[in-house]
């Protein structure tokens, strides 16, 4: 029988979220090309301006698309279980469709790396076995997932093993760290100056909260345009400055 997963079971593609890595500034540093049963996984090694990362796609025989991306430290942790998730399905019979397991879960760990977490199931259902692996990001935002068929664990795990040795466990993560947030108090107002970073680049979010009823509003601005906003407030205070003397 072939270890694969049922429609039901079928991973969903998920779109970029804000934030996460990607965006024109990516540099792709190697790939591998896996041919596991009626599927293609691309194991990608790409670095931008937040880290270095490996990027994990499938594409199954219908061309539906789903992917994961895991810091360089979790792609280390997920091929060490990939070895333990081996181990245990080779430890097993066959299968058995007639009683599979309840929830179709055989085992099941798990990956904390800062606000995200990686869940791994090596399942059972009627047509085979298989390790669903899903990540889900903070903030109730969609969950994405692959599924990878048992038979081909060990060969995905090589290839993994391969671009590991080859560019670290390291995240790497880029040497200018961004500036640390400030704030101010204006009479019964707090303004909070956060820099951040997404796809899109390095900005500058600002942050209007009132002490009487915490009641907040920000705006944010690319860090392209903080030369003209410094320029323009620059004028303003100078202004002010002036008709202070007078």
């Amino acid at each position: 029988m072939s270890d694969h997963e049922s429609v039901d079971d079928q991973p969903q593609t998920q779109a970029q979220e804000s934030g996460d890595a990607g965006g024109p500034t990516e540099q792709e540093l190697a790939t591998r090309t896996l041919h596991i049963q009626s599927k293609r996984f691309y194991l990608d090694v790409k670095q931008n301006r937040r880290g270095r990362f490996i990027k994990v796609a499938e594409v199954g025989a219908g061309g539906k698309k789903s992917r994961l991306l895991l810091p360089m430290s979790s792609a280390a942790e997920f091929r060490d279980y990939l070895s333990e998730f081996s181990d245990h399905y080779a430890s097993l019979g066959p299968t058995n469709s007639e009683t599979p397991p309840e929830d179709g879960k055989l085992k099941s760990e798990m990956i904390v790396k800062d606000n995200r977490r990686y869940y791994m199931d090596l399942k059972e259902n009627q047509r085979g076995r298989f390790l669903r692996v899903s990540q889900t990001i903070p903030r109730g935002g969609p969950r994405s997932q692959i599924a990878i068929p048992a038979q081909g664990m060990i060969e995905f795990r090589d290839a993994l093993t391969e671009l590991l040795d080859e560019f670290g466990t390291e995240d790497l993560e880029p040497a200018n760290e961004l500036p640390e947030s400030r704030s101010i108090r204006v009479e019964n107002k707090m303004f909070y100056f956060d820099v951040g970073s997404n796809r899109r680049g390095v900005y500058l979010r600002v942050s209007e909260v009132s002490v009487r009823n915490n009641f907040r509003t920000s705006v944010t601005i690319p860090e392209r345009s903080w030369g003209k906003f410094r320029d323009i407030l620059g004028e303003y205070a100078e202004k002010s400055t002036v008709k202070d003397t007078e």
